[in-house]
């Protein structure tokens, strides 16, 4: 009965960029997932990808019923979007939990979709993770068996009260020799610290974090660029795909999360830092002037 009167608060989202925008190519400009109305008056939370850039969101309840939305707030780094619905949704909010006191095994029920599909599943994890987009959450939360409608999907405990938002699918271990689906969710307490900024500002009242428009990865310790954005600061630096970064001012890189903190304290967005890269078994610096993603994006239209 609990999980049932949460399920109302679950919304499919549909979002439209424009073909344009700096995201569009890599995410799409026609973008599908779900929300989880968390005010009465029609505020949505989602996971921010879906919405970035967005031109045009519709959200739909269970019931059938479209109604239109707007962008309130993208935070790059909890990964939270929030969306205002422009009509009333005649939907209940669903409760902020502690996403803190989650134990591993904890029963949970992982919900998203048209139609409120959900999974009933189990906390598998809770640890740091680094995406190679530069993204990192100290502590996320992984839950099995896994939905495949994650996007923006709500994490909802068995007190019906929301412990975070879907982000990704990704394989984990599940002995020396298989791996399993397990769906990464962004931890609710991140939320609430931040909320009222980005009601009010549409960002955290914070200067940027450097951005380098990097996508890396890590294997056997090594973070090797996976790829770059054409118009990032690190391609007009002269970084290339295969550069493995071994250092960031002097210091030695140990792993993702590690490269990511040592770009981040290097100063705020607009930082020039130098990295040092090994290409063709050579060391080589380079000094990438760093800067806000939020620049190069597309900003939501008001309605």
């Amino acid at each position: 009965m609990v999980i049932e009167k949460a399920l109302r608060s679950i919304v499919a989202l549909h979002a439209e960029i424009p073909e344009d925008g700096f995201t569009a190519a890599s995410l799409g400009a026609s973008r599908a997932g779900s929300g989880v109305v968390i005010r009465g008056d029609g505020l949505v939370l989602t996971i921010g990808y879906l919405i970035t850039e967005a031109e045009t969101i519709w959200l739909t309840t269970a019931s059938g019923r479209v109604v239109a939305a707007h962008v309130v707030a993208y935070d790059q780094e909890t990964g939270f979007g929030l969306v205002q619905a422009l009509e009333p949704l005649d939907l209940p909010a669903l409760a902020l939990g502690d996403s803190h006191k989650a134990q591993l095994g904890d029963p949970v029920v992982l919900a998203g979709g048209e139609r409120g599909q959900f999974v009933r599943a189990e906390i598998v994890g809770k640890q740091e993770f680094a995406g190679y987009w530069e993204y990192l959450l100290d502590e996320a939360i992984f839950t099995a068996p896994a939905h495949p409608l994650w996007g923006g999907a709500g994490l909802i405990g068995a007190d019906g009260r929301l412990l975070g938002i879907g982000s990704l699918l990704v394989q984990s271990m599940v002995d020396s020799e298989r791996r399993a689906d397990v769906n990464m969710v962004v931890p609710i307490d991140l939320l609430p610290p931040i909320l009222d900024d980005l009601l009010t500002l549409g960002r955290v009242n914070k200067p940027a974090r450097p951005w380098l428009g990097l996508y890396v990865g890590e294997s056997d310790d090594r973070v090797t660029v996976m790829g770059l954005s054409e118009k990032g600061p690190a391609a007009k630096a002269g970084v290339r795909r295969g550069d493995v970064v071994a250092s960031v001012r002097d210091a030695s890189v140990d792993g993702l999360a590690d490269f990511y903190r040592k770009v981040w304290d290097s100063g705020d967005a607009g930082a020039e830092i130098p990295i040092e890269v090994i290409r063709d078994d050579r060391a080589m610096w380079v000094r990438v002037k760093s800067a806000d993603r939020a620049s190069y994006l597309k900003k939501p239209r008001l309605h």
